[in-house]
């Protein structure tokens, strides 16, 4: 990976943690303006659970693939261990998300719609930050 390579993927990691926030603010804000505090409820609970999330593996994967930590591990040792790392903890995320869900919703503490739009906050976010990257990279051209 090259030096441009690793500032343009920090670069996207960071516009889509705050996009992510952002989006998720304003979604849960206009829920509570234009509908009721159960669907409100639902986009703040779906959006925490899925921007934690992506911060979560985010960081994950850079304490996993952090260069000195890799160079101290031989080779078959460093296949299993950097897969065996990101692999487990996002499982485990992934449990806790779905009990998190299902309580959320088995409770009938929040609106279903609700849910799933703030689950799709991070998705929104990513396809902002791959139109703004395309924009910049025409621009350059």
């Amino acid at each position: 990976m090259t030096n441009i390579n690793a500032q343009a993927e920090k670069r996207i990691i960071k516009f889509v943690s705050v996009a992510s926030w952002i989006m998720l603010s304003a979604a849960t804000a206009a829920g509570q303006l234009i509908f009721n505090p159960s669907f409100a409820l639902g986009v703040a609970c779906g959006g925490l659970i899925c921007t934690v999330n992506f911060s979560l593996l985010s960081r994950t994967i850079n304490k996993v693939l952090d260069a000195r930590r890799i160079e101290r591990l031989d080779l078959t040792t460093r296949r299993w261990s950097v897969y065996m790392s990101v692999l487990v903890r996002y499982y485990i995320r992934l449990f806790f998300s779905g009990v998190i869900i299902l309580l959320l919703l088995a409770g009938h503490l929040v609106a279903p719609l609700g849910l799933v739009i703030g689950l799709s906050v991070v998705v929104a976010s990513i396809f902002l930050a791959l139109a703004y990257e395309l924009t910049c990279h025409f621009k350059e051209a």
